[in-house]
């Protein structure tokens, strides 16, 4: 009874370490680190960048200031509005700083890609251009040609 007890604390440990250990846990860490880093970094920008050039327009230089009271109530919209000029500008910078250059490194490599590949005329299987026999349905194909060779038959 006691050992079954021990092996059973060291399944759900051996579980737990696995689940810890595991590559996608250690990626969203690393994620959460870097986007905390880079919230400040966009914050940062926001309070040294863009409020003095609105203040320029709207004439008050730090936009958390502009409140809205109404009876006893005070709306403090500038903070909102700072959070949204700040979301705006992160999400500018991750699209063209991040998304954009990615998805085009990511096309260039599928035009290489689909000039090194072609597909087999009779399994469709995606096919070195060299290649002269599929590896899925062993037609055999000349290469320079999409047109698959009969294969030869025993006893004709």
């Amino acid at each position: 009874m006691i050992s079954s007890c021990r092996s059973g604390k060291l399944m759900r440990m051996s579980g737990f370490k696995n689940f810890v250990l595991r590559g996608n846990l250690v990626e969203l860490a690393v994620a959460v680190v870097i986007g905390t880093q880079f919230s400040n970094l966009v914050k940062q920008f926001v309070s040294s960048f863009v409020n003095p050039l609105l203040s320029l327009v709207g004439g008050t230089p730090n936009l958390g200031n502009l409140s809205l009271k109404v009876g006893k109530a005070t709306f403090t919209y500038g903070a909102f509005l700072t959070e949204a000029i700040t979301f705006l500008i992160a999400a500018l910078v991750v699209y063209y700083v991040m998304v954009m250059p990615v998805s085009h490194l990511l096309h260039l490599l599928e035009r290489n890609q689909a000039a090194a590949t072609r597909d087999c005329p009779e399994c469709t299987m995606s096919i070195p251009i060299a290649a002269q026999r599929c590896p899925e349905c062993t037609a055999v194909i000349t290469p320079g040609t999409h047109q698959p060779q009969p294969v030869a038959t025993v006893g004709s």
